[in-house]
């Protein structure tokens, strides 16, 4: 199973790929889509086009099995937030674009999964990534907080597997 995993962001959205094989993970690619801030509130429409754009071709050119984004975090700026989940938006909709399930898991539940605890520093983050993908290089931290939702998304859906499994196997 190929697992891309969605760090959301207007300016710099990461993405990072992996190839799950039962407990296996193997790093596949890793990347940040910048875009460009404008002058104005008018080039929103532009950056998020180029997000949408430079996403596309990463799931053309990789082409994942199941994809995974991050929560929006809520912030104390209001407006920061609104454009924060615009970009969560096209986060969203490529891989819904190509067909693929789109999981969503909140920021504390994919450091608790990658790291052991809910409150991780980017470091600790980038360290337990750099564990569970041996010789990874990355593109930076929003790459390697994507690297981790895919690391994430690919443990639970291994366990909800497993569970269906189990719950097949008990009622028949």
């Amino acid at each position: 199973m190929r697992v891309m995993g969605i760090d959301p962001g207007l300016r710099n959205l990461g993405w990072g790929v992996i190839d799950v094989q039962g407990v296996r993970l193997t790093h596949v690619a890793n990347g940040i889509c910048h875009s460009a801030p404008g002058e104005g509130d008018g080039d929103l429409a532009q950056r998020l086009l180029s997000l949408h754009s430079q996403l596309t071709e990463v799931l053309r050119l990789w082409q994942p099995d199941t994809a995974a984004v991050e929560h929006t975090f809520v912030n104390k700026d209001a407006v920061a937030t609104l454009k924060l989940g615009q970009a969560r938006g096209i986060a969203l909709l490529v891989p819904a674009q190509f067909g693929l399930t789109v999981g969503e898991y909140a920021p504390n539940a994919v450091k608790k999964t990658v790291v052991g605890v809910g409150h991780a520093a980017k470091v600790q983050i980038d360290h337990m990534v750099r564990l569970h993908l041996p010789g990874v290089k990355i593109a930076g931290p929003d790459a390697a907080d994507a690297l981790a939702i895919a690391i994430c998304h690919a443990h639970h859906t291994q366990s909800s597997t497993r569970l269906q499994d189990a719950l097949r196997r008990a009622a028949g």
